[in-house]
């Protein structure tokens, strides 16, 4: 049940003809994983603590570095040092002490990355690197979670939603081989904004599917060309040979 400062704070979305108390209090009784809180993973955190999402759990090992301050909206000069985790926690609760933070500083693996998945009911892939990807999507697969993926670099972003535990495809569907050649944002930069944009729709989409209103994005591929702006969504298709998805899948365990 919502308090009555909850009914106060969330009355903006209350209000809304798609969205109701009801909408509202699943949210609340949602756990969200958030896994990278860098470029995407702090504007997705915001967002969602701001909304009312019950529980976020975020995961990350790394530390603020100054670098990190052009995009990674969370933090501030005091927390260059800290764990990024640690230091997101203790930024989110100000902002909404109704949602309950666990960060977790922690370097994910084989052995705990599926057990931290099973506690929640979404997972938020933020990270930049092809084989983590790769390992949370197989995951969530086993765990029977929908996980949504984003990513940014220079100008461009792309998002998707995956559930290759159901009927739609997951993201081993769409690449099938990893391309750890691709250039990191390290390497070729990014615009703040660009990181801003896609961790926003993000969060929109874990809202959506947490509430009740659905989600457009399973089964599809959305992609953002910022320069020219210009926006375009292709249907993805389930691989019934992929050997996390398909048939094989009770293999990969």
């Amino acid at each position: 049940m919502l308090s009555d400062v909850e009914l106060l704070r969330y009355n903006r979305q209350i209000l809304l003809g798609q969205w109701d108390i009801a909408a509202q209090e699943k949210i609340k009784a949602s756990k969200v994983l958030i896994i990278g809180m860098g470029g995407l993973g702090c504007p997705a955190a915001l967002y969602l603590a701001s909304a009312g999402v019950g529980e976020l759990h975020l995961v990350d090992f790394d530390t603020v570095e100054l670098s990190n301050l052009q995009r990674q909206i969370l933090y501030r000069l005091s927390d260059i040092g800290q764990p990024k985790a640690i230091a997101a926690a203790q930024h989110l609760q100000q902002v909404n002490p109704h949602c309950q933070i666990k960060p977790m500083s922690v370097a994910l693996n084989d052995d705990n990355l599926y057990d931290i998945i099973q506690q929640v009911d979404l997972v938020l892939d933020c990270t930049d690197n092809f084989a983590t990807r790769d390992a949370i999507n197989r995951a969530c697969v086993l765990a029977d979670k929908p996980l949504i993926s984003a990513a940014a670099i220079g100008l461009n972003g792309q998002l998707a939603s995956f559930y290759g535990s159901r009927e739609w495809p997951c993201y081993r569907c769409l690449y099938p081989e990893a391309n750890e050649q691709a250039l990191s944002c390290s390497e070729a930069g990014v615009l703040a904004s660009v990181v801003g944009v896609m961790g926003s729709l993000q969060a929109h989409e874990a809202l959506t599917c947490l509430s009740g209103l659905g989600s457009g994005l399973f089964g599809k591929l959305t992609i953002w060309e910022a320069d020219i702006p210009a926006w375009r969504t292709v249907k993805l298709r389930k691989d019934p040979h992929c050997p996390v998805c398909g048939p094989l899948k009770n293999e990969v365990k």
